[in-house]
């Protein structure tokens, strides 16, 4: 399978994606747990149907040193034990933000609560931008179709910088 488009064949898509990595970066600096937000990021991935992301995401995390168990894991999340509560606020937030369109009231009222009990600002505000920044990725690859399957941990952060 090969992608329809090569975004990087676009000097304005090149600028965009760059500038959207780079603002991701920031990201990393943040006070939220590293592991929390690849496993926001490969929830979702699973839901947008992004191949490319769900490959990148679940490579970067294992070379980070995240259990293959929980990688599996995160499809099902709700019947998963392997995940701690705070953990569990952000996918359910993840995935509220991510299905938008699928539910008439956004984040409910429940979910908001439950991710505010277990992060603070800063984290909070991190979590919001993260679940923004990958659903825009998500839509980038998903429109081109880019495959999943031959990522190698870091070849994305170094063919944006």
């Amino acid at each position: 399978m090969e992608a329809r488009f090569n975004l990087f064949d676009s000097p304005t898509a090149t600028k965009v994606a760059q500038r959207l990595h780079n603002a991701g970066m920031l990201l990393g600096q943040s006070t939220l747990p590293k592991s929390t937000q690849e496993l926001v990021n490969l929830r979702a991935s699973q839901i947008n149907g992004c191949a490319f992301c769900v490959d990148m995401h679940t490579k970067e995390a294992d070379a980070a040193g995240e259990t293959p168990v929980r990688l599996a894991m995160v499809a099902v999340w709700r019947e998963a034990t392997v995940f701690t509560a705070a953990e569990r606020a952000a996918l359910a937030l993840t995935e509220e933000g991510t299905r938008l369109a699928d539910a008439h009231h956004g984040v409910s009222d429940a979910t908001w609560a439950e991710a505010r009990a277990h992060y603070d600002d800063d984290q909070l505000g991190a979590l919001i931008c993260l679940i923004a920044f990958i659903n825009a990725a998500n839509r980038f690859n998903v429109v081109v179709r880019n495959p999943g399957g031959s990522y190698e941990p870091g070849t994305l952060a170094a063919a944006l910088n």
